[in-house]
């Protein structure tokens, strides 16, 4: 698990089966000091609803997106698994 900031949204026009009707995050992940980015901004599947601006948990647990897609072929590997209250 990680934290990261919602630095925007994506749209694709041809994507893979299991992401139909899912919204796409651009997110930041941030270090520890949840201010400090970490790394390249990820693509992320959100079940959560969260908005731009927003600080959110993300995982890389690929059982756990097989899961909430119900796909055991979805290529997604990051999903939101949690918004942070402000």
């Amino acid at each position: 698990m990680q934290r990261a900031l919602v630095v925007g949204t994506a749209t694709g026009t041809i994507k893979h089966p299991s992401l139909q009707g899912w919204k796409l995050l651009v997110v930041q992940p941030l270090l520890a000091d949840g201010r400090t980015p970490d790394g390249d901004p990820l693509l992320v599947v959100d079940p959560t609803s969260a908005t731009l601006g927003d600080r959110v948990i993300i995982t890389s647990d690929g059982p756990a997106a097989r899961e909430l897609l119900k796909d055991e072929h979805t290529p997604v590997r990051w999903s939101v698994i949690g918004r942070e209250d402000s």
